[in-house]
């Protein structure tokens, strides 16, 4: 199962949406909105995401764990005015090995109501460099990433559809990104189970 430990909320600039994590003890739930840069994208789509328990929640917006698929899971909310669904996973592996951070995170977010579909977002557990490059590789295929404190998005809207394909059909996801410190880093992700994961929230959030 994966697990969510506490993050707090983040805020970008004027133009997208946020990804803001807050969770403890397997409850938690994205609740604000923030942008990305106009250079990068002017859509705005929130990416919520965080981890439930896989028992029924008490508060009807908690999210709850749909399903598990190899290493990714299903995950729904339901809000005051809208359902969230989304795919989400936690690193196989962070380099440098002894370096001391946050927990990292990749979600693939579906926000009907928002107009959001397949928003790919990741948590870096410190805040990337401004001016930085952070990218994101699947095999010999990279994309650019946008970078706002510790939260990163595809820099690119209309390389988004191409990123998940990729995504679908590889076996794991590298993203490099550089910390305030200088750290250079990487996260890998496996992408086992995404495709599983990815149809129930599509299912759960027409």
């Amino acid at each position: 199962m994966i697990r969510v430990h506490a993050s707090p909320p983040v805020s970008s600039p004027a133009g997208r949406a946020p990804l803001a994590l807050a969770a403890s003890c397997f409850m938690a739930l994205l609740s604000a909105l923030v942008s990305v840069p106009a250079a990068a994208q002017t859509r705005a789509k929130p990416a919520p995401a965080a981890q439930a328990p896989a028992a029924p929640a008490q508060d009807p917006g908690q999210p709850a764990l749909l399903q598990s698929y190899g290493d990714w899971g299903a995950y729904a909310a339901k809000g005051a005015k809208a359902r969230t669904c989304y795919a989400l996973a936690t690193p196989k592996e962070r380099l440098p090995a002894g370096l001391k951070r946050d927990p990292a995170y990749l979600f693939v977010s579906q926000r009907p109501a928002e107009g959001v579909r397949n928003e790919i977002s990741f948590v870096m557990g410190f805040d990337v460099k401004p001016g930085s490059a952070p990218k994101a590789e699947i095999g010999n295929v990279s994309f650019d990433l946008v970078a706002k404190g510790p939260n990163l998005w595809i820099k690119n809207a209309a390389d988004e559809a191409r990123a998940l394909d990729a995504m679908r059909k590889g076996a794991r996801i590298l993203v490099k990104a550089q910390s305030l410190r200088g750290n250079l880093t990487t996260d890998s992700y496996s992408l086992s189970g995404l495709a599983q994961a990815l149809e129930r929230g599509q299912k759960e959030c027409k």
